[in-house]
Parts: C-alpha cells; structure tokens; sequence
C-alpha cells in the first residue's frame, strides 16, 4: 500500500542529501522531490509494461483491471498512460522542459484518479494484495499532484542580499 510513496519519498531523500553534501542540482528541496518524483514515475512507468509480480508495483494485468468499464480499450490505455509517465519523468529532471512536464502530469495524475477510485470501491487487487483503501488512494494521488505542480511553478529568482547603502537613510 506504501510502495509508491516510497518510490518517492526514498529517492528524494537521497537527492536531498546528494544537495546538502554540495550535489547543487539537488540543493533545495523543490529540486529533490521533483527528481524523486521523476524516479517514482520510472518505476511506476515500467509496471504499464511488465507482466504482474514483475517489480514492486502492479504489473500491466493489474493495471489494465483497474480501468473503470466507460473506458474503452484499457490495455492500450495502460500503455499509453505508461508512455506518457515516462515522458513526463524526462521532462521533470531537464529543466527546459520542467514546467510543462508538471503541469502535464498533475493533469495526468487528475484523469487517472477514477481508475484509484474504481479499483478502491470494486476491491480490485493489485499484485495479489487486496486492493489499496480509498482512503488512502486520495490523499496519495493529492501529494502526487501537489508535486507535479510544484515541480512546474515557475523558479523564485535569486534574491541578491540588499547591500548595506540601500538601508541608510538620506
């Protein structure tokens, strides 16, 4: 039930240590949980392609019976789905390409909240476990959101120390 938020809380903890022992692509914490997520979605990617109990995550049969029935052709959803995670964890770790990345993936991350909801209320289990509470597949999905944006908010300029002549009164 944890392994996703794992796949993203694990890597980004390392990121954010590669940044406080001088790595500067990973000095803030914005910069880690966006490459943690970039991580997480990797993994999460490979599962749309993977048979089940392949890897940490659910395999494609898994995925594909989470597809509500008013979704038509769910395995080449699956695929495509997985396609696009992939896409977007490329274009969170280069920067050019951060701001769209995120905004496409929280946007991904909305319309793929009805199959959570779906497996949630139908009990569809996932790697032979039983299936993932609702109540714990909204909030996930919220913090995979809330990074996805984060990761796309446009950068806070460097602000230069004020210098001491700018605080004098004339």
């Amino acid at each position: 039930m944890f392994t996703t938020l794992l796949l993203l809380a694990c890597p980004t903890a390392v990121f954010r240590l590669l940044g406080a022992l001088g790595a500067g692509r990973f000095a803030t914490w914005r910069a880690a949980f966006t490459h943690g997520l970039a991580v997480m979605l990797l993994a999460t990617a490979a599962a749309h392609f993977a048979p089940a109990g392949a890897g940490p995550v659910p395999g494609n049969e898994d995925l594909a019976a989470m597809v509500p029935p008013f979704v038509p052709f769910p395995r080449p959803v699956v695929y495509a789905t997985g396609v696009l995670e992939l896409l977007g964890a490329a274009g969170l770790v280069r920067t050019s390409a951060r701001r769209a990345a995120g905004t496409g993936l929280a946007v991904l991350f909305l319309l793929m909240f009805p199959a959570n909801v779906y497996a949630a209320l139908d009990d569809i289990p996932l790697d032979g476990e039983p299936a993932t509470p609702l109540w714990f597949r909204i909030p996930e999905q919220l913090v995979f959101i809330g990074v996805a944006l984060w990761a796309a908010a446009p950068a806070r300029a460097a602000r230069r120390p004020r210098q001491e002549h700018e605080h004098r009164l004339v």
